[in-house]
C-alpha cells in the first residue's frame, strides 16, 4: 500500500490542533453526569442573506434537541485558530465528461493552492464502486494541486459515487480534526440502474490509501454498518426509478462518522450523461447526501458550470465559519444515530448540521 510521509512546519501544526483540541474536550467531559454521554459534532455558521455578515455565535444562542430530548450544550468552539485543522478529500468522478469539466480543474488548483497550512487535502477518482487515489492526505498543498487530472470520461462496469463514497467514509479512521468531502459528479448510478432500490452490496477497499493516525484523543470507530439486506425483487412488477438505496447508506455512514460531504455537479458522459431524467435523479442523490450531512451543493440545473470558481468561494467560506459543538446526550442501551435538531434566534444565522447525530450506548 502506497503512504505518503509528509513532515513539515504545518504538518506538526495539525497535530498540535489535534492535541489542543483533545485537551479541550477532555476538560468539557471531565464531569460528565450518569446516564449521558458526550457527543461532538460540527456545525456550520452561515447567513440567510448572501450579502449579509454571517452572525458570531455563542452557545447560550442554541437551542438542541437530540431525539426528543433538550441537549445540554458542553462547549461551541470555532474550528479557528489551533483548532482549525481540516481534512479534505476531493473525489472527482471518473465518468464525468472530460470536456465539460477541463477549464475548471484550474479553478481547483487554485483552492487547493490557497488553503491554510492547517488543512490537508487529498486527491481520488471515483470508479467501479472504489476509489483510486492520486495523492493521499497532505500539507503540501501544490503536491495535491499537480495530481489532478482530467476525469477518463468513460463508463466502467461497476460505476455508482455512491460506493465509491462508501469505500472512503469505511477507510477513514475517526480524527479530532474536521473530515470532509467535496465530490464532483452529476451522481448517475451507472452499476446499478432500476435496480438501484434493490439495496447496497459489498464494496472493495481503495487501493493505495493511508491516513494519519487517528489522535490519540480520539478511540477508533467501532460503528457498525446500517442493515444492507436487499428486499425481494418482484418479477414483472414495474418500479418507478428512485433516488439509489445506496444513496441512503452514504448518507447514513457519513452521518455515523461525522464526515460532512460537500458536491459540484458536473455532467457526466454517455447517453446517461445526456437524460436529463437520469441527471435530475442522479442530483436527488447526491444533493440528499450533502444537505443531510451539513454539507453544500452547487449546481446550475443540469447545465455545467463555466467556472467553478463561485462554488469554491462559498465553500471556503463555508471552512471559515465552522464550529465544534459538544453535548451530553441521554444514552440508551444501543448506540445508534439519533435526530438532531439545532435552532436559534440570532438574527440572519443561518446553521447547517447534520440531520442526524452517533450516540454512544451507555457506559461505552
Amino acid at each position: 500500500m502506497k503512504k505518503i510521509h509528509v513532515v513539515s512546519s504545518a504538518a506538526l501544526l495539525c497535530a498540535f490542533c489535534l492535541m489542543v483540541f483533545g485537551v479541550r474536550m477532555a476538560h468539557s467531559q471531565g464531569k460528565i453526569p450518569p446516564g449521558v454521554n458526550p457527543v461532538r459534532m460540527v456545525i456550520t455558521d452561515q447567513a440567510y442573506n448572501d450579502g449579509g455578515e454571517v452572525p458570531v455565535l455563542k452557545s447560550e444562542d442554541l437551542q438542541v434537541k437530540v431525539g426528543d430530548e433538550n441537549a445540554k450544550i458542553v462547549e461551541l468552539t470555532p474550528a479557528q485558530g489551533n483548532l482549525a485543522a481540516l481534512q479534505l478529500f476531493i473525489l472527482i468522478d471518473d465518468a464525468c465528461e472530460p470536456h465539460e469539466i477541463g477549464n475548471n480543474l484550474s479553478d481547483l488548483r487554485e483552492f487547493i493552492n490557497a488553503q491554510p497550512a492547517s488543512t490537508m487535502v487529498g486527491i481520488a477518482y471515483m470508479s467501479n464502486a472504489t476509489i483510486q487515489v492520486a495523492q493521499n492526505l497532505t500539507n503540501d498543498h501544490g503536491l495535491a494541486a499537480n495530481a489532478l487530472r482530467l476525469p477518463r470520461g468513460s463508463a466502467a462496469a461497476k460505476d455508482s459515487p455512491y460506493l465509491s463514497l462508501i469505500s472512503l467514509v469505511r477507510a477513514w479512521p475517526e480524527q479530532s480534526a474536521r473530515r470532509q468531502v467535496l465530490i464532483v459528479t452529476d451522481g448517475i448510478d451507472r452499476l446499478r440502474g432500476d435496480t438501484s432500490r434493490f439495496g447496497p452490496g459489498p464494496t472493495p477497499v481503495p487501493a493505495g490509501l493511508s491516513f494519519p493516525p487517528a489522535s490519540a484523543a480520539t478511540p477508533p470507530s467501532r460503528r457498525p454498518l446500517p442493515p444492507s439486506t436487499p428486499p425481494p425483487r418482484s418479477v414483472g412488477v414495474a418500479v418507478t426509478p428512485t433516488i439509489p438505496v445506496d444513496a441512503n447508506t452514504a448518507s447514513e455512514l457519513s452521518q455515523q462518522n461525522g464526515i460532512i460531504v460537500h458536491s459540484i455537479y458536473s455532467p457526466g458522459v454517455g447517453r446517461l450523461g445526456r437524460n436529463a431524467w437520469e441527471a435530475q435523479l442522479g442530483q436527488s442523490g447526491i444533493a440528499m447526501i450533502t444537505d443531510e450531512t451539513g454539507g453544500e451543493y452547487f449546481a446550475l440545473g443540469t447545465q455545467k458550470a463555466v467556472s467553478f470558481k463561485p462554488f469554491l468561494e462559498r465553500l471556503q467560506k463555508i471552512f471559515s465559519n465552522q464550529y465544534f459543538l459538544v453535548l451530553h446526550v441521554p444514552a440508551g442501551k444501543q448506540a445508534r444515530l439519533q435526530r438532531v435538531r439545532i435552532s436559534s434566534e440570532v438574527p440572519n444565522a443561518d446553521i447547517a448540521a447534520a440531520n442526524n447525530v452517533w450516540v454512544p450506548a451507555a457506559g461505552s
